[in-house]
């Protein structure tokens, strides 16, 4: 458990020294772009990602930007329905590539909202197809057989949207009926 516990720390320490600010304060921009047009904010993801959005989207609405869970799947089975044009949807990926998100991602933007990519794969589909990436990624590890990765990623989205990207980079914190930006 040590090892684990120990690894975990370092991928995870190493990832949260790699965050890309410029892309945090893109991704921000592309949120506080779509309030000020009355959208709002949507997160998506696939399997466990899917639980990690689901999560995400409730630290959003702490934070006073209200967000709502979109389900992978069943957004091309008609939850894309609660999209509206000008909405932004964060969309968390490991790979970028799993055929459940392209189709996803691609009614997404027939309802004319934005997506951020979280992925760790800056290269990937998704990332291609979103307007702004937030990488995600930790350095492939094993431990007697169990694969790391998984742990620190879903770790490494949840601090990017719950802390660097809600705090570090102006994203407006409700207070009330008063706002208040936080700036790096």
């Amino acid at each position: 458990l040590k090892t684990f516990l120990a690894s975990a720390k370092e991928n995870f320490f190493a990832s949260i020294d790699s965050v890309d600010m410029d892309a945090c304060k893109k991704a921000a921009e592309l949120i506080l772009a779509a309030q000020a047009k009355g959208g709002r904010i949507h997160v998506t993801g696939i399997g466990k990602p899917g639980h990690v959005a689901a999560y995400a989207a409730s630290l959003l609405s702490s934070t006073g930007n209200p967000a709502a869970f979109l389900h992978g799947t069943e957004a091309v089975h008609g939850s894309c329905g609660q999209l509206v044009a000008g909405d932004v949807v964060i969309a968390i990926s490991n790979s970028g590539e799993t055929v459940e998100l392209k189709a996803t991602v691609n009614a997404i933007h027939n309802n004319g909202c934005k997506v951020i990519a979280v992925t760790g794969k800056p290269e990937s589909w998704l990332s291609k197809n979103s307007e702004c990436t937030l990488l995600a990624g930790v350095a492939e590890d094993f431990l007697h057989g169990v694969q790391v990765q998984t742990f620190t990623r879903d770790f490494r989205s949840l601090a990017i949207l719950g802390n660097q990207l809600g705090k570090a980079v102006c994203l407006t914190l409700g207070a009330g009926d008063h706002f208040i930006t936080i700036t790096v």
